[in-house]
């Protein structure tokens, strides 16, 4: 046998970019090959560029783990481990706007910009009290509706929004977080010996340091931090 391992390509900071033979390469493939590999199994990475399709997909057993954004919201197929690395989101504004924390953006008259489907935007559809949420299908297209529609807030991982400044001139980044995407691993509800196993993988691979190793390798230590 071999492990199916599901990855969402497209998360930059969790996979990096592809080998010379096309392998995927990064944070996330290299954990899933340390589980493949302390189970004694080669691994076979399942390539996905939509989550929803992903966490569909357990259903139909396209896959035996998956390294994904941990979300209530997602979890209706899927059991998730504790997470592994987080990722601060933020929300970008105009230079000009008078909004000055992630708190204050929530309040009556504010809309925000969100990726459609994006875990931090299933956050902000549970959590905003007085703003309104608008989603969009695609960064670039949310990048576009923010700035044609004089939208007051854009929501983003901060890492993604501070790479993709050129693409937004005439903002800033607020301080702080409004909350952390939560990577982890996850395998197919019902598994219990399975997800035991890589319940215990995960833990080890944090506390071994094995997670800040491969953080560093692959250059994103900046922009991932390692939930205690």
């Amino acid at each position: 046998g071999k492990l199916r391992v599901a990855l969402n390509m497209r998360n930059q900071l969790l996979v990096s970019g592809k080998s010379a033979s096309g392998e995927p390469e990064g944070l996330a493939p290299s954990m899933g090959a340390a589980f493949a590999e302390k189970l004694g199994v080669p691994v076979e990475y399942i390539q996905y560029d939509s989550v929803p399709k992903l966490a569909d997909d357990a259903v139909e057993d396209k896959w035996d783990v998956a390294m994904i954004g941990a979300d209530p919201d997602r979890a209706e197929h899927v059991e998730f481990t504790a997470p592994y690395c987080q990722i601060e989101a933020t929300y970008a504004v105009p230079t000009t706007s008078g909004l000055r924390t992630c708190a204050e953006v929530d309040k009556e008259g504010v809309r925000i910009a969100g990726c459609a489907g994006a875990a931090y935007v299933l956050w902000l559809e549970r959590n905003l009290k007085h703003a309104k949420l608008e989603k969009v299908e695609g960064h670039d297209e949310t990048y576009e509706y923010f700035s044609e529609n004089g939208i007051e807030a854009l929501a983003g991982l901060r890492s993604k929004l501070k790479k993709d400044g050129a693409k937004r001139p005439g903002t800033r980044l607020l301080p702080g977080k409004f909350m952390a995407v939560e990577q982890a691993a996850c395998t197919k509800k019902g598994r219990v010996q399975g997800f035991k196993m890589l319940s215990e993988f995960i833990e080890e691979a944090k506390t071994s340091g094995l997670v800040k190793q491969l953080m560093q390798k692959y250059k994103v230590d900046k922009d991932l931090t390692i939930p205690s």
